[in-house]
């Protein structure tokens, strides 16, 4: 490697490490007083990688299908996976819209559609569905404290 070219190299991997949205996704937090919204879904630990492949290879990929707007949404949403069983043998995963968009479209059966069309939305809603214990997810909706 030519010696010219050592500071540049080492400038960009500094680059890479240090800079936000160049090395990672960026995210927008809450800022005080505004709205954060976490929702527990507890997955049938028979079905994690039925989920996770739903969440991961179809729902989230999807949302560049989605508008502009629409796809504001992914990005101020995360999703936190369990690192062990609920007491009823279930595993809950976090979705935490941080902020919230008033007024956005967050119901998943709605984006799939959006996504894929009526056929396949249903088709993939239903690999959700079939993963997570049956009415029981949790919802907490707070705001972002001062501090």
């Amino acid at each position: 490697m030519h010696s010219y070219l050592r500071p540049f190299l080492i400038l960009g991997f500094i680059t890479l490490i240090f800079v936000p949205g160049i090395s990672q996704t960026s995210h927008m937090a809450a800022k005080p007083n505004e709205t954060v919204w976490v929702v527990a879904y507890p997955v049938k630990a028979s079905k994690r990688a039925q989920y996770e492949r739903f969440v991961h290879e179809i729902f989230w990929p999807g949302a560049k299908k989605l508008s502009v707007a629409e796809q504001k949404i992914f990005k101020q949403t995360r999703i936190l996976h369990p690192t062990k069983a609920d007491a009823d043998g279930y595993y809950s995963y976090l979705f935490i819209m941080d902020p919230v968009i008033k007024g956005a479209d967050y119901d998943i059966a709605s984006l799939l559609t959006k996504m894929y069309g009526e056929p396949k939305g249903k088709e993939y809603f239903k690999l959700f569905t079939d993963a997570v214990k049956p009415n029981s997810y949790k919802e907490y909706i707070v705001t972002q404290s001062k501090d």
